[in-house]
Formats: structure tokens, sequence, C-alpha cells
């Protein structure tokens, strides 16, 4: 059977991509080889239990009327309401590191604030990025000079905390590079967390997920779950059919890869380039999630998200051991501003990991481990916060290793290639990539790069071809 465009991973690039498609009426099929949509931003059960794994909460978020954001483009774009999407703001979050503290909400103005009170002698410094962050378009496609965002900062602020405190947030949650980041993912994610802001949605990643999956399948987009790809197959670097790992062969007028850049060229035969000219991705993450009997802010958790150091450089790299708790992030579902508390408290930390020595460990040395680093995780959170451990009913832990047999991103990389590709284009014809690897980064920035991506390598080269032949 022959379709339009085939997608390959039901990851939220992905399946914004279906939806766009379908919108137009194309003959669209999401193949994954998994058993759950979601990809990097997906769920699980344990103990009836469903935990939200991936980002610990939409970034991008501005409220009803904005029409200029991105979360506006996306729901315009994806013929959604904001009501949809269910969203409670965040209440308010931090950034801790000795002696320093810097609190943020969803008005950036309390952000501003406070960088003046902390780091009354970088103000002009900081109004100066400002400047340089309002002025540079970060979602041109067509741009593919890699600036460097140490230097434009350091040219701007002086003082390493701050600098350091600022990066925390922003690498967290989306660097896939060692200790700096391009400029304009700079960029877009200090947009995203800063000037604009956190949420979350009543019922989760499970109720987003379904809410695209219903609006996908009500278009007439087909999707396939547990439908691994074995081979992209090509002639000359012209895209010719997808094999499935069942043995079934599909073929399609185009194909769109969320599995990540490297991981797409590695399926494509005969195989196109050597892997040592390839840019693979380290950068991974353990995170340890507790359920408590208590809501968090009954033991004294009342941020949303808190970024933390417990040394006063940030370092931002993979460990040399299986996990670095000196720096991480913590997480508390419950404050958000939702219309009913939840039943139960949660409380989550995520670490810097290394994928290949959690990789390489026993089975039973795994398990010792997980339980070692959590402990770890904790004590090095209670630099900071008080102690919760008495209130902990259930506990659960992922790493690296779960990362990469759930998403198939090599070393488990959460945010996949340094190097990323804006335009989407591989060296196959008609196979482009969107997701991660594409550049735009978190809940909001995966899925508008599954719809840019349908709009500039299918609808728009649809128009074209059609204006053409007027």
């Amino acid at each position: 059977m022959n379709y339009d465009v085939i997608i390959i991973g039901s990851g939220l690039s992905g399946l914004a991509a279906g939806i766009r498609l379908a919108l137009f009426d194309k003959k669209v099929l999401i193949v994954e080889k998994h058993v759950e949509v979601g990809g990097l931003n997906s769920f699980y059960i344990r103990k009836h239990r469903t935990f939200d794994v991936g980002l610990h909460a939409m970034t991008n978020y501005t409220p009803r009327g904005v029409r200029s954001s991105p979360l506006a483009k996306l729901l315009r774009q994806l013929r959604f309401k904001h009501d949809d999407f269910r969203l409670c703001p965040q209440e308010v979050s931090g950034i801790r590191f000795p002696e320093k503290a810097l609190r943020f909400s969803n008005e950036f103005g309390l952000f501003e604030q406070e960088v003046a009170e902390q780091f009354p002698s970088q103000v002009d410094g900081f109004q100066k990025l400002l400047a340089r962050i309002r002025e540079f378009n970060e979602l041109d496609l067509n741009d593919n000079q890699r600036i460097p965002s140490r230097q434009v900062v350091e040219s701007c602020l002086s003082d390493p905390m701050l600098i350091d405190m600022l990066y925390c947030p922003l690498m967290y949650y989306g660097s896939a590079s060692e200790g700096d980041m391009d400029f304009y993912q700079f960029v877009i994610m200090f947009k995203s967390i800063f000037m604009e802001g956190f949420a979350k949605p009543v019922g989760g990643m499970p109720y987003i997920l379904n809410l695209l999956v219903e609006k996908y399948r009500n278009l007439g987009g087909e999707l396939r779950m547990g439908a691994g790809v074995e081979a992209i197959e090509h002639t000359r670097g012209i895209l010719r059919s997808v094999h499935l790992e069942n043995g079934e062969t599909l073929t399609a007028d185009k194909v769109i890869s969320s599995a990540g850049y490297v991981e797409t060229l590695r399926l494509c035969r005969p195989r196109l380039v050597e892997e040592s000219g390839l840019e693979i991705g380290r950068m991974s993450f353990m995170e340890s999630l507790f359920v408590m009997d208590c809501l968090p802010k009954e033991v004294g958790y009342d941020s949303s998200i808190v970024f933390y150091s417990t040394e006063p450089r940030f370092r931002y790299r993979v460990p040399e051991g299986l996990t670095d708790v000196t720096s991480g992030v913590l997480c508390c579902p419950n404050n958000f501003q939702y219309p009913e508390p939840a039943s139960e408290g949660m409380i989550r930390i995520t670490n810097q990991a290394n994928f290949s020595l959690w990789d390489g460990l026993a089975r039973s040395d795994y398990r010792a481990a997980k339980r070692e680093y959590r402990d770890r995780g904790v004590n090095a959170l209670l630099t900071y916060f008080p102690d919760f451990r008495d209130h902990v009913i259930y506990v659960d832990s992922f790493t690296p290793k779960t990362i990469f047999k759930y998403t198939g991103h090599l070393n488990g990389a959460v945010y996949g290639s340094p190097k990323k590709v804006k335009s989407g284009l591989t060296p196959v014809k008609n196979l482009f990539i969107c997701g991660t690897d594409q550049g735009f980064l978190g809940i909001i920035g995966a899925t508008l790069s599954g719809i840019s991506m349908a709009n500039l390598h299918v609808l728009q080269e649809d128009a074209k071809s059609a204006y053409g032949r007027i």
C-alpha cells in the first residue's frame, strides 16, 4: 500500500506532523515500535499509579488570548482550543546555588527583579543580554550558523555564578551538548522557561497523548503500534520503501522520521555514511520518583520546580561515575494550580548520568546501584530542602539504560545529537527528520517541529507543485 507520508515514531513531533498532514487530507501512516505512544514524553504504570516521564512540565506556557506565542501557534496549526489542553500554570520555581537563590514564575518581571536584587552589578549586562535574546530569530530554519552561546552570554555578563545559574535550567531542559549550547537553543530555552513559563495538564501526559491520538485518528490517520522499522530503502539517494521488522514492505511519497538523525541514517539501506562522521549525543539522566502519603507543601516543598547545584560552579557533562548528584532538578508535580488536589504527593529528582557505565552493569549490580545513587541524590537534595523520606510510600527510578530501551535513542541521549538539522533534510531525497534532532526543544518545541517539517516538506512543496501547473 502506498501512502502520501509515513511517519516513523509516535512521539509528540510525529503525532503533530500526522495531525497537520491529515488536516489536509493526506494519507498518513505513523509506525511505532513500542506499545505506547509518546516517545521521550510518555508515561508508565506501576502499582496502579501512572507516572509521567520526560520533561517535568510543559514549557512555553502562555494564557488564553496570547496569539503570538509558540503555544498559540501550535493550537492554531493543529486546530485545538486553549482549553482543550487543560493547562494549569506553575506556582513558583527557582534556582538554588550555594549562597544564592533566584525565583521565577510565569510572570517574567519576577525573574528580572530577582536578578537585580541578587546580582546588582549585573543589571545592565542582563538587560543587554535580554536585548540580544529578543532581537534574535531562533526559529529561522535557514540559519545554519552555529554560534556558541557562552561567547554571547559572557560578552554581556561577568559574574560566573549568575551565568551558571542561567545555564543550569536551560541545559537540563534542552542541551545535547556538554558545557555549552548553540545560541539559538539558548534563546529558545530562555524564552520558553523564563519569559513564558511552566504548566502541567490535568491528567498529565496520558491526557495530552490521548487528545493528539484521538484527533489524528478522527482525521483518518493510521497508527500502527508494535511496528518497528527494519530498514529505509533507497536507490542512489532516492527514497524507495520502508521495511518493517515483521517483514512487511510499505511505500510512501515521503517519510518523516522522529527517531533521531543518526538513528534514522542507521536504518538506511544501503548504508550512507561512516559512523565516525556522525555526532552521537551523550547527555542522559537518572530520575527517581517518590510517592508520598502527604503533599510536598506539608513537608516544606513549596516550589513547582527547582534547578540546583550544591557546588559554586555548575557542570553539565557526562559524569565520570554512574551519576553526578552535585546538581539536579527537583520537581513537585502537585505544586501547580490544579482545580483539585491530588490524592498523593510526589517528588521527582533528576541528575546527570553516564549511559556506558549504567549499561555495563550486571543485573544484580544495576539494581544495587539504582538504590545507592537514589540515596545519594536525596542526600544531595537535602543540602537545601527538608527530609521527606519518612513520608515515602513508593519509589521508582530509571536510568539512561531505561531511556535507551524505551526510546531507541543511542546512549540514552534525551536531547539527541549535538548537531541539529534545522532544515530536517537528510542525504536521502524525500526522507526528512523531525523532533529532537531537528532542533526545536521541549514539549511545545517538539510538537512545533513536527508541524514545521510537515508544512515545509509536504504541504508547501505540494502548494508549489500546484502553482507550477496553473
